[in-house]
């Protein structure tokens, strides 16, 4: 099987490692002399343009970083017109459910599927092939990536019909940078009872307050400091959260306060 991978950086490249060692062929899009390079080395084709990665590819696969990316790769680029009829495009990026339905609706005359499918995890999951997928689309599309996705991602989560990975991710980054707002006001009522905040952090670990975002506090010692470290893909997915809660009128609730405080603090 020929697959089409966009998008080879700091979550791609990995994929890409596991994919070629999985046994497929890739073909991976890479614009620099040194990511060509890399991907060569990691066994993979090199090519120059998103229109070159699909070209004759069974499954493509998206991980670029922004929603306006995946526009450019799958609306303003000759991608779709390459891919063969029968082939399927996966979306890990997290982005707009609009987005995803915007590009179907363009794929669909060409005979392509698609699935969305952001991730939840880091570099090592990939590397461990444990990386989570939530995965939104026709059930005979995804039966037909699974084995592909199965190369890094477990467990493969078919939570709906198109979109719905859009939807489930967007509501898990919301609910995780929530987590963080409230371990701020945590770590902020520890210091005036008089607790040092990185030895907080270590023991609430150990307690019922444990959490994915407290497990990324704990290394660092401090909560402002994770959040700084995170605060760029947390940024670009609660505006997107924002922007579609107010499109479909739903009530963020005390989730929005403290993704609020976040902003503030």
């Amino acid at each position: 099987m020929r697959l089409g991978f966009v998008g080879a950086g700091r979550m791609g490249r990995p994929m890409v490692h596991r994919l070629v060692a999985a046994g497929y062929r890739v073909q991976a899009l890479g614009r620099s002399f040194p990511a060509r390079e890399a991907l060569t080395t990691d066994g993979a084709r090199a090519v120059p343009s998103a229109a070159a990665a699909g070209a004759g590819a069974d499954v493509v696969l998206i991980c670029v970083y922004t929603d306006q990316q995946v526009r450019d790769v799958c609306l303003d680029s000759e991608l779709l017109a390459g891919m063969p009829r029968g082939s399927v495009l996966v979306v890990h990026t997290t982005c707009s459910p609009h987005t995803i339905e915007a590009v179907a609706a363009r794929a669909a005359p060409h005979g392509i599927d698609v699935v969305d499918a952001p991730v939840s995890g880091g570099p090592h999951d990939i590397a461990a092939a444990r990386l989570t997928l939530f995965a939104g689309g026709a059930g005979d599309a995804l039966a037909r990536v699974q084995p592909v996705l199965q190369a890094y991602g477990d467990p493969i989560l078919h939570v709906g019909p198109l979109g719905a990975g859009q939807r489930v991710k967007l509501v898990n980054n919301a609910l995780f940078a929530a987590q963080l707002g409230l371990l701020t006001d945590a770590a902020r009522l520890g210091t005036q009872l008089g607790v040092d905040e990185a030895v907080l952090l270590g023991a609430l670990s150990h307690g019922s307050a444990a959490s994915r975002a407290l497990a990324g506090a704990v290394p660092r010692g401090s909560v402002g400091l994770f959040i700084a470290a995170a605060s760029d893909f947390l940024g670009k997915d609660v505006a997107v959260v924002r922007d579609i809660a107010a499109e479909m009128g739903a009530d963020l609730g005390a989730v929005g306060d403290m993704i609020n405080g976040i902003d503030a603090g």
